[in-house]
């Protein structure tokens, strides 16, 4: 693959600071029912009135940007609500979500996203941007979540590029203040399953199907698993184990994470702590690498 040079202008990527996006939907059943299916859970068909799950939100308020707008990376092309960042690869680094009052099937939703900030970094393979937005969803009682995503973009991979130690996953059960509970959970994440979640959240990212693309265009080496959806298996796992609601939830994405065609094995693993109140949890790939890294606390 051919270097690339990418200028920065920051001049121009901070006039989005502040910039506002307003969205409205409605928490239909459809895509519950959809992502209960694709998370391998034995639901009840969701009705009027029963409590979104946590993080579930991510079903509405979809892009839908028009054929002729989409780019290269099967996003919508850069410089509408995000700012034209000219890094090629962009992921969801993590994020921080805190919920003021349960979401319901049936609500009519508002959703009031911000650009609070654009910085830059630079790191051993050249310029990182990073992107933090804040989204408010309300319905018709008023604040029911204030969410912040980190979103990353990156340079292309070229080779010799530096990477990053990984650090073993059976390294976190030994810290914090565990009760000695260890949760576990495996799921095969195949090009099947990336597929239907992306075609649940309308995410075109050709990251997550189009094998070609991710290898040749953006030097990974298979199709990447959603953030969004790893994050999702980790909240499904207190889902498994307790009733609790969760009130607050934040995420770090360490690693990409990669497809398992060979039927080879994504773990979530959470522990619950001796306060009652916080689950910490983590994803591991087929190696045992960390890849993601979360703490939920409960209601």
């Amino acid at each position: 693959m051919a270097a690339m040079t990418t200028k920065l202008d920051m001049n121009l990527l901070t006039t989005w600071v502040g910039k506002q996006e307003t969205l409205n939907d409605e928490i239909s059943a459809a895509p519950v029912r959809a992502l209960s299916a694709t998370l391998d859970r034995d639901d009840p068909l969701p009705m009027p009135g029963d409590a979104l799950p946590a993080l579930w939100h991510w079903l509405y308020f979809l892009p839908a940007a028009k054929q002729s707008q989409i780019g290269e990376d099967g996003h919508a092309k850069r410089g509408g609500f995000l700012p034209p960042v000219p890094l090629p690869r962009r992921m969801w680094a993590g994020g921080r979500l805190q919920w003021h009052a349960p979401l319901k099937v049936g609500d009519a939703v508002k959703r009031v996203s911000t650009i609070e900030s654009v910085t830059h970094k630079s790191g051993r393979s050249g310029d990182l941007l990073f992107v933090l937005v804040k989204h408010e969803v309300h319905n018709a009682q008023g604040l029911c979540l204030t969410e912040e995503h980190d979103i990353v973009y990156r340079p292309a991979a070229q080779p010799g590029d530096p990477v990053p130690a990984p650090i073993a996953a059976a390294t976190l059960a030994t810290q914090g203040e565990p009760t000695g509970e260890l949760w576990t959970r495996d799921v095969i994440p195949d090009d099947v399953l990336l597929f239907r979640y992306s075609a649940l959240t309308f995410n075109g990212h050709r990251i997550h199907y189009d094998r070609k693309y991710v290898t040749q265009v953006e030097g990974y080496p298979g199709l990447i698993v959603h953030g969004p959806l790893i994050a999702t298996w980790l909240v499904d796992l207190v889902r498994r184990h307790t009733d609790r609601p969760i009130r607050r939830f934040e995420f770090k994405a360490l690693r990409p994470t990669f497809e398992c065609a060979d039927q080879r094995h994504v773990r979530v693993s959470g522990q619950p702590q001796v306060d009652g109140k916080h689950v910490r949890l983590w994803a591991q790939d087929h190696e045992g690498w960390l890849t993601m890294q979360a703490t939920a606390e409960l209601a």
